[in-house]
């Protein structure tokens, strides 16, 4: 777990300061053909930049996540293990906030939905109503590759509903 006091003010308010700016805070949805859900929730933490400096710094002091750069040279930083998040993630930028009302709005909600996934809603469908709802305005809705409709319309699909891992197929 993150020891949020001993992390220098300077260097924390300067990494709230660039997350601000570029970091990101999601929620995602992949599809799950193999299993009784629909669908895997997650949430992930995210700054990308052309600089890797940066982003190792804020490696170091989050004490998680993983750096990858893309074949256009862009880099990302990336959290997206649930503990990670809820006991290092939350607690730096809980310690050193943002100044900007967007950020503090799309923080607020991703705590949110950090408390749903520890209470295991995202494995209902009343759970996933619910982080669809708390994600609603989120990144000021920005482009999704699933809309909320097709999220829910998977839920009526009884093909899509199995009893546990698909059975491999006979040769």
């Amino acid at each position: 777990m993150l020891k949020v006091q001993d992390i220098p003010s300077d260097i924390g308010h300067y990494m709230a300061g660039f997350t601000d700016g570029e970091g990101s805070f999601n929620v995602s949805f992949r599809p799950r053909d193999d299993y009784k859900f629909p669908w895997k929730v997650s949430l992930c933490f995210n700054i990308s930049q052309r600089d890797s400096v940066i982003l190792a710094l804020c490696k170091r002091h989050l004490g998680c996540g993983t750096m990858r750069q893309r074949h256009d040279g862009v880099w990302y930083y990336e959290v997206n293990n649930l503990t990670a998040i809820v006991e290092n993630v939350i607690p730096f930028f809980e310690r050193f906030g943002f100044l900007s009302a967007k950020k503090k709005r799309d923080f607020s909600k991703f705590k949110q939905l950090a408390e749903c996934m520890r209470q295991s809603k995202h494995l209902t469908q009343e759970g996933v109503e619910e982080i669809l709802r708390i994600r609603l305005d989120m990144n000021d809705g920005g482009k999704r590759r699933y809309s909320d409709a097709e999220i829910l319309s998977r839920f009526q699909n009884p093909q899509r509903l199995y009893a546990g891992p698909a059975e491999p197929s006979a040769g």
